[in-house]
């Protein structure tokens, strides 16, 4: 399969790489003058858990292949759409008329409604799906993350397509195990929302790596995480169908603990705190944003995220 990553951030790089592992001719759409600053290869420094539990290290310079441009008769058979939230209808609305014959993979977190959120893309192109790993770019530009050994799948209440079937495939043949979620837009809302619970408390405290090991901050993410489920409900979610998803913050003075000792002994349990350790990274403090300005459009209290609102609004402003 041809398959184009959008930009080259760490979803888009991890991924890639492990697209080209299985055969498939990767490249990556950047902006105009990237090529050149990126260079010729990427430095990796991963855990790879596919085949080990306990994952194995991966170090090498991988030589990648960059376009700047991207004409509609391009030829790729796959997109892998891997942005921000908030940047999701710019890049959708760049690569609505340039889409080709393509299949769109939209992989990332969503607060809208999906449709609304893919803009003019053509629903009939369009796979959905979120990743499973993180890491960051150290100030060598060497990728230090963790490729787990699933990858999220989901539909909108139909059946997948030939075209989602044969996504889900590619990613098979990467050794990657596919879990599916037939309400892929309700998951997708209560993992936001658990993204801003924990988030804001990294922000919080500087980092969210600094909830690592630590009973008290890890249960206040968690309440945090509480007190937004009736926003999700607000919005006309039903929960009965995500308890699995919501468990953890039903529970917080179980979870909590549990967490903190997995995150204090195990890397793989620590990874999803110390991939977002950024301190200037834009998109922690985005889904903050986000999730409190709904809460206050429908009116549903939730105190400890506006409790955190200092560290998170718009610089000058005080509100978000």
């Amino acid at each position: 399969m041809k398959i184009l990553m959008v930009g080259r951030g760490v979803i888009a790089t991890i991924y890639g790489w492990a697209l080209h592992q299985a055969g498939h001719d990767v490249e990556f759409s950047v902006r105009p003058g990237r090529a050149a600053t990126y260079g010729d290869t990427v430095d990796l420094d991963l855990l790879d858990t596919r085949r080990r539990v306990w994952g194995q290290r991966v170090v090498e310079k991988w030589p990648v292949r960059y376009r700047e441009a991207l004409e509609p008769d391009h030829g790729f058979d796959l997109i892998v759409l891997s942005v921000p939230h908030h940047r999701l209808t710019e890049a959708a609305a760049f690569l609505a008329p340039r889409v080709g014959q393509a299949t769109v993979l939209v992989f990332g977190n969503l607060w809208t409604e999906p449709t609304a959120a893919i803009g003019a893309l053509p629903l009939d192109r369009i796979a959905w799906g979120f990743p499973q790993a993180g890491g960051g770019f150290d100030a060598d530009g060497v990728l230090r993350g963790m490729l787990l050994p699933s990858v999220v799948f989901g539909t909108l209440g139909q059946p997948p397509t030939d075209r989602e079937r044969a996504v889900r495939q590619a990613f098979r043949e990467a050794g990657l195990r596919i879990k599916e979620r037939t309400d892929f837009r309700g998951w997708l809302w209560v993992h936001f929302v658990s993204d801003a619970g924990l988030l804001s408390q990294g922000l919080r405290r500087g980092s969210l790596s600094r909830l690592a090991g630590s009973t008290t901050a890890l249960r206040e993410g968690l309440l945090t995480g509480r007190e937004l489920l009736p926003l999700l409900e607000a919005r006309g979610l039903d929960l009965r169908r995500h308890r699995v998803a919501v468990l953890p913050f039903r529970t917080p003075w179980l979870t909590a603990p549990v967490l903190a000792w997995l995150t204090a002994h195990f890397a793989l349990a620590r990874v999803s705190l110390t991939a977002h350790s950024d301190p200037d990274a834009e998109e922690p403090r985005e889904v903050c944003r986000d999730t409190l300005a709904e809460a206050r459009r429908l009116g549903v209290s939730v105190p400890r995220l506006e409790a955190a609102e200092p560290h998170f609004a718009r610089e000058g402003t005080g509100r978000v």
